[in-house]
């Protein structure tokens, strides 16, 4: 029996309604699990940090650069280690008896070697040691640098929750006075705008809470991702009082403190002590070097000694130093030397200016900080106005002179002026961290 087109066309229909409902059923699934998988972890500012300092990427990778470095410096110094070298050297001679690899044929030698005197390799474990103390400074500032990211990242998610909480307020003030509105259109003691502004009004207030939402999800990811977490996972932060830290008093005495604190001078400064120390390795190259040689050889008795030799004696031994003078080392080291000296003039030139950039954001960021402390201020005051209004408001709606809405539309303001305020504050507690940091406090204010 034959299928009419009707008929065709309703069961391919059906079908391609399952497919569809069973992916979305999949895709439900999947990102149920996702959110099964995800974890909160609510964290105060120091606790993050501390996590922050002990599993970042980039702190562990410069940990990782400071280690090598440690290890050069273990390089650097083996020249100067005695090493023994024990072997064999056992052979058939026929005729004359020859050396093997300059040696004679032994059964047992043992050679022993170090150096003793020789600058160039001197001023390299000098060298070594001042590239290990830069990498030193560089995880340092890398960690600094975390540290200011971790917690600028913890207050964008704190101030979106907050700001989020006061934007659902806002949209419920937004709601009651578009309900009010509808009622008076209803009424004609309206025109039929003001109920579709209303409606806007709301539909404006929510959006906005959600960004607020999204700013705070995406905040709370991203210090996952910095404290080294899944990216699913949220770090919630944890209500905590937090007082402001105690900074310079002055431009001045920021710069001057920003000055003497600053791992990337004291970087630059220590890359500058390490080319001297590879010039001063490089003119080296004309002084004499000495070295401790010993080695000792137990001879065969099958080796045709007797035979050439008047005396033969199997236990030989030697002791005493290796004294080279170099008479021409070539023009490579003088190319060296003039390539060093021109590095060293380049990273002076580096480390002036890098004085005066320090310096420079130092005198920013205490101003920065003063005018956020002045915004701060003036948005308290806008603050205290409004809620002095939404108080006359209120008062004048239990007499009986205002309406609901008058009141509605006051207390949206007053959520305005709180979330401004909350920017203003969060702007303060941002700039007096990055004003720590520039002058290198951060880390014992957060830790």
């Amino acid at each position: 029996m034959g299928v009419s087109i009707p008929e065709a066309y309703t069961i391919r229909r059906r079908y391609h309604i399952f497919m569809w409902r069973l992916a979305g059923s999949i895709i439900l699934l999947s990102s149920t699990f996702a959110l099964l998988r995800a974890e909160v972890r609510k964290l105060t500012l120091k606790q993050t940090v501390g996590i922050a300092m002990k599993q970042n990427p980039d702190i562990v990778s410069a940990r990782l650069d400071e280690q090598q470095a440690e290890q050069a410096v273990r390089i650097a110094k083996d020249p100067f280690i005695p090493k023994v070298f024990v072997g064999s050297g056992a052979a058939y001679s026929y005729g004359y008896p020859m050396s093997i690899e300059g040696s004679a044929p032994s059964v047992f030698q043992a050679r022993a070697v170090a150096s003793i005197f020789n600058r160039p390799l001197s001023y390299q474990v000098a060298q070594a040691k001042e590239d290990a103390r830069g990498r030193a400074l560089d995880a340092a500032s890398r960690s600094e640098e975390i540290a200011l990211r971790t917690a600028s990242l913890f207050l964008d998610a704190e101030r979106a929750a907050r700001a989020a909480d006061i934007a659902w307020r806002q949209v419920e003030s937004a709601r009651k006075v578009a309900e009010e509105t509808a009622v008076r259109v209803r009424e004609g003691r309206e025109l039929a705008v003001e109920a579709r502004r209303a409606e806007l009004n709301v539909a404006v207030a929510r959006q906005h809470a959600q960004e607020l939402e999204g700013q705070q999800e995406y905040a709370q990811r991203s210090l996952s991702v910095v404290l080294g977490f899944d990216p699913q996972d949220q770090i919630e932060p944890a209500k905590d009082e937090r007082a402001l830290p105690e900074l310079p008093a002055s431009e001045e005495s920021a710069a001057k403190i920003a000055l003497e604190n600053s791992r990337e001078v004291k970087r630059l400064e220590s890359s500058l002590l390490a080319k001297g120390y590879e010039v001063r390795a490089n003119k080296a190259a004309w002084l004499p070097t000495v070295d401790l040689v010993a080695q000792y050889g137990l001879f065969s008795k099958f080796n045709n000694y007797e035979d050439f030799f008047r005396k033969f004696q199997r236990h030989n031994g030697q002791i005493g130093v290796s004294f080279q003078v170099p008479i021409y080392a070539g023009a490579a080291s003088a190319a060296r030397t003039a390539q060093a000296e021109l590095e060293v003039s380049r990273i002076r030139v580096e480390v002036n200016r890098t004085r005066s950039r320090v310096a420079l954001e130092a005198r920013q960021s205490y101003q920065q900080l003063e005018n956020a402390k002045t915004a701060a201020e003036v948005a308290r005051l806008d603050l205290e106005v409004a809620r002095e209004q939404l108080s006359i408001l209120l008062a004048r709606m239990q007499e009986g002179r205002v309406s609901m809405r008058d009141v509605e539309n006051a207390r949206y303001t007053e959520n305005e002026k709180w979330i401004a305020f909350l920017n203003a504050q969060y702007a303060v507690e941002r700039a007096a961290y990055e004003l720590a940091w520039r002058t290198g406090s951060l880390m014992g204010l957060l830790l």
